[in-house]
């Protein structure tokens, strides 16, 4: 898939909230030269911050918004990280379906230890929504990845550099 700006989708991150989906994927994106479209960041811009979206408006319009960012992070092309929740949408899933699809994983432990709810409302009640979130969501993710990382203890560095490796090899097989 080749975007407005004439780049191709080079990766997607999927996985759940707080899995480094976001740092991950800038870092990967300056590796690789490309851009970095993060959905969350995307609504924000436009709409304000999450919480506040959450309490104004609700969820499901939230999920609209969220929607409508998917469509133009894939079209503007480069390296995309979506929201957790983004892959709970039919037309997404059916987006994912061709495209390189990274799902990073992270075990609750990990989580516990740098989980912020500031900007979640689904978080409110901490880590235990955190992980019965994931477990809903997990055949999702499993289902769409071409690969998956496991970013509990991963140094930076070497996860960028395995996770843009893989990116490589990709490509080079297209």
């Amino acid at each position: 898939m080749t975007g407005f700006s004439g780049e191709r989708v080079r990766a997607v991150f999927i996985g759940p909230m707080s899995s480094g989906k976001s740092k991950l994927g800038k870092r990967v994106a300056r590796e690789l030269g490309s851009g970095f479209h993060d959905t969350d960041k995307m609504i924000s811009a436009v709409h304000g911050d999450i919480p506040t979206i959450f309490a104004d408006f609700g969820e499901d319009q939230f999920r609209r918004w969220e929607r409508e960012a998917v469509v133009e992070a894939l079209d503007r092309g480069g390296v995309v990280s979506l929201g957790g929740g983004a892959i709970l949408n039919e037309s997404t899933r059916a987006d994912l379906q061709l495209l390189p699809v990274i799902y990073l994983h992270i075990t609750r432990e990990a989580v516990a230890g740098h989980l912020s709810t500031k900007n979640r409302p689904l978080l409110a009640e901490g880590i235990e929504a955190w992980e019965r979130i994931f477990e809903e969501r997990r055949p999702l993710y499993e289902s769409l990845a071409t690969v998956d990382f496991d970013t509990s203890s991963a140094h930076a560095e070497n996860l960028t550099n395995a996770v843009t490796d893989w990116i490589r090899r990709w490509e080079a097989r297209a």
